[in-house]
């Protein structure tokens, strides 16, 4: 089994406002596997507590747009972890701390990793292309 077209549609807008908010380290994991409660963890991480909850904020918009309401939230009021539940989508958004803390990659290793179509940064790409 394996991720519906939905929450891999949802994970792209999701990945897509994380990264409009510079998240770093965007990873997008397939847990329909081991998880009968959602397809796809979309882990994130912001440099600080005002861009984790910036982070966050903007997800939900977008997501709110795209027709997904949030099932649930946790842990956003010190802005150093925040989940929302999409239903398709479970999205984490972390202090650089807590995501090394919790080690999510880690805890789910054996799913796989969902590709997420993000613009390209200017400066890496000039990096790349020097």
């Amino acid at each position: 089994m394996t991720a519906s077209a939905r929450a891999l549609e949802l994970v792209q807008i999701a990945a897509q406002a994380a990264d409009s908010k510079q998240a770093e380290d965007l990873v997008a994991l397939d847990v329909t596997r081991p998880l009968q409660l959602t397809d796809v963890f979309l882990l994130t991480t912001g440099r600080n507590e005002r861009n984790v909850l910036a982070i966050a904020d903007e997800i939900e918009d977008r997501m709110l747009e795209a027709g997904s309401k949030p099932l649930r939230r946790e842990g956003r009021s010190e802005g150093r972890w925040a989940l929302i539940d999409f239903g398709d989508i479970v999205v984490h958004v972390f202090h650089e701390e807590e995501r090394q803390y919790y080690s999510l990659e880690r805890l789910w290793s054996d799913c796989p990793v969902i590709p997420l179509d993000l613009p390209v940064d200017q400066t890496q790409a000039a990096e790349q292309s020097a």
